[in-house]
């Protein structure tokens, strides 16, 4: 088995977001050196409790501060930018950090309504135009315009040596049969998806079509997990973290979640009830040794070697032992 991160830079209460980028720096060093294939870092807007807003700003200083571990966006929201911007920025990456770049593309607006309006006008009929602004980046990234198209005069420069791998997020059948028929990498997102995720993964390899950078399939599930000494331990951070949600629910401006004892004392409404169980079905919690035979039964739900773990906890420390606890128990 493979074994990724989704990162968030997530700023945990009593921090600053400078704080929450140096963690997510130091969350990337170690699963360098606990064997993690690739790190991502995600992409949101005016939310008070995450911290990166642009990962290719951030990659640039992940990438200078490790070594061999591939290193990408999870990921730039294309509905808001130009095609041959992000080619050009991705390119770029590529050329300072060769064979270690991945660029994770998904449609989701990234924040609020009025934040998409800032970032790019209409994000409905940018997300309409989606699939085009797909294939316009993979020419872009492979350089092959037909001659007979305006853009096949200009380049997205720098060129690199290897080219950055493409991969297409999506929580639905939907995003998989566009990767499928545009020749991507596929990254299902578990965590936050009500679809049948194996269905999809499956349509995505049986309609894979090659674009010329992928011979064959390439997918990956993106899955919660929060992993301790101790289910219960394990379990009292989960429960923390699922009020934190709530409390972010209430108030979008919500930073961070309460601790251990301060979740065990919040009054919680049926309502609230039937939310934490139903988000419970979407996190893999336990001890070393629950986590990999969920995860292991995970990946045989799934059929692909490669899943990518994001992780929150209401400290930064109980979040890097989460991962390397996995990590010490499947790597």
């Amino acid at each position: 088995m493979k074994l990724s991160i989704l990162d968030q830079s997530p700023i945990m209460r009593g921090s600053s977001p400078r704080e929450a980028l140096e963690a997510s720096v130091t969350l990337a060093q170690l699963g360098e050196q606990l064997g993690y294939t690739r790190y991502w870092v995600a992409e949101h807007h005016d939310m008070a409790g995450l911290a990166c807003p642009a990962p290719e700003v951030m990659l640039s200083y992940i990438g200078a501060h490790t070594k061999t571990m591939r290193i990408g966006s999870g990921a730039v929201l294309l509905p808001h930018y130009k095609p041959y911007k992000v080619a050009e920025t991705f390119n770029l990456l590529a050329t300072l950090f060769p064979g270690r770049i991945d660029l994770g593309v998904g449609r989701a607006p990234g924040g609020s309504a009025e934040a998409s309006i800032a970032l790019s006008g209409n994000f409905l009929e940018n997300v309409r135009q989606m699939p085009d602004n797909l294939q316009a980046l993979i020419h872009f990234l492979n350089n092959d315009f037909p001659a007979d198209e305006m853009f096949s005069k200009i380049k997205a420069s720098p060129q690199p040596d290897e080219s950055p791998e493409l991969w297409l997020l999506g929580t639905s059948n939907k995003s998989a049969k566009l990767a499928a028929e545009k020749g991507t990498a596929y990254a299902f997102g578990h965590f936050m998806s009500d679809d049948d995720g194996p269905k999809s993964v499956a349509d995505y390899k049986k309609d894979f079509q090659t674009n010329g950078q992928f011979k064959h399939p390439q997918a990956l599930v993106a899955v919660s997990v929060i992993c301790a000494e101790t289910t219960k331990e394990a379990e009292d951070i989960a429960y923390a973290v699922a009020i934190g949600n709530l409390q972010r629910e209430k108030d979008f401006r919500h930073v961070g979640y309460p601790t251990v004892e301060e979740a065990k004392g919040y009054s919680l409404s049926t309502d609230e009830k039937e939310k934490l169980q139903e988000s419970a079905k979407k996190v893999i919690v336990g001890n070393p040794a629950q986590v990999k035979t969920e995860l292991l039964q995970l990946q045989e739900r799934y059929q692909t070697e490669e899943l990518m773990i994001i992780t929150l906890t209401p400290t930064y420390e109980e979040r890097l032992r989460s991962y390397r606890l996995i990590a010490e128990e499947l790597l």
